[in-house]
């Protein structure tokens, strides 16, 4: 049975209203939430990017229930491998054993603000290849030194780690990156439906492992608002990964996307008070074999009463999937 999920989108919100949120989508009935990870926002009028770390334990003390997850923490540049598995143990103790770390390559808009440079596509995955070797090693327990092409670790050790183990999952977008989760991951997460991802991904070693999907949907009694909404707040999507992996801010997704219209954007994002389109959405991932998929809906201030119509119609629909 496939599991629906809640996306806590630090780009659009602040900690106080995300943890409250949490609590909203656990009551609702939602079976996982996952957070992104950001230093930046996609587009200004998001408005908001807090620190996902301290949110997400606030969000364990104040939930019971719900699977946690991060869509995605990047384990290369902002944040050392080592810092990212002492975080991420902490996260599963304080969850009692709900949380999975969910990694990706990351992107130039968070990683370049520690003034490293943005590397190409092959130098990430290499580094983050590494990033996985660490962080596994360190969950393993005990002292753990490496040395590689990209990071040291000098006889770093977890003291507080959770039994069992955090579940890792890797993000993935074409085959160097199934190879690696399917090497290194206990679950693949993807934002698009594709069936091929998954036979990559069975290929490297994930046969029979979970597969977390993510689909952005914009609800609201009015149509026109909610593609408004949506344009405004959510047309960055619009770029695809591999463009924006590489732009460095909010200023340039600006500029990237001004000539993307409503009408394409509402062509791909469900807007409106229509049941129908949410649910054939969140089919195309269950018919690509997706396990978890996770609804991300836009605009901060729209999650009140979107958490009350997936309660009261849109979960019970999904639930017939």
């Amino acid at each position: 049975m496939t599991a629906f999920g809640y996306t806590l989108m630090t780009e659009q919100a602040g900690p106080r209203q995300l943890v409250r949120d949490a609590v909203a989508a656990e009551q609702a009935g939602f079976d996982f939430a996952v957070m992104s990870d950001h230093y930046f926002p996609w587009l200004d009028s998001q408005g908001h990017s807090p620190n996902a770390w301290p949110t997400l334990g606030s969000v364990a003390h104040a939930t019971e229930r719900i699977e946690l997850m991060t869509y995605v923490t990047c384990p290369t540049m902002r944040y050392h491998p080592a810092v990212v598995a002492q975080q991420a143990a902490t996260v599963g103790l304080l969850s009692d054993g709900r949380f999975t770390l969910g990694l990706g390559a990351g992107e130039n808009l968070n990683e370049h603000v520690v003034g490293r440079g943005w590397p190409p596509a092959n130098v990430r995955h290499e580094m983050f290849g590494e990033a996985l070797r660490i962080i596994r090693e360190l969950f393993d327990g005990g002292y753990v030194n490496f040395t590689g092409d990209h990071y040291r670790v000098d006889s770093a050790k977890i003291w507080d780690l959770p039994e069992p183990r955090p579940r890792i999952g890797v993000a993935v977008s074409g085959r160097q990156s199934c190879e690696l989760a399917g090497r290194y991951a206990d679950a693949m997460i993807a934002t698009e439906p594709e069936p091929g991802l998954g036979a990559m991904f069975d290929a490297a070693g994930g046969a029979g492992k979970p597969r977390v999907g993510q689909t952005p949907v914009c609800w609201d009694p009015d149509h026109d608002a909610a593609v408004a909404r949506a344009h405004d707040q959510f047309r960055w999507f619009a770029g695809g990964w591999k463009v924006n992996a590489e732009l460095p801010g909010p200023t340039a997704f600006a500029a990237a996307t001004q000539f993307v219209r409503p009408d394409d954007v509402a062509s791909a994002i469900p807007c409106g008070p229509k049941l129908d389109p949410f649910v054939d959405s969140v089919r195309t991932f269950v018919d690509a074999g997706f396990t978890h998929v996770a609804l991300v809906q836009v605009g901060g201030e729209s999650q009140a009463a979107f958490l009350d119509w997936a309660r009261d119609e849109l979960l019970p629909a999904l639930r017939e999937l």
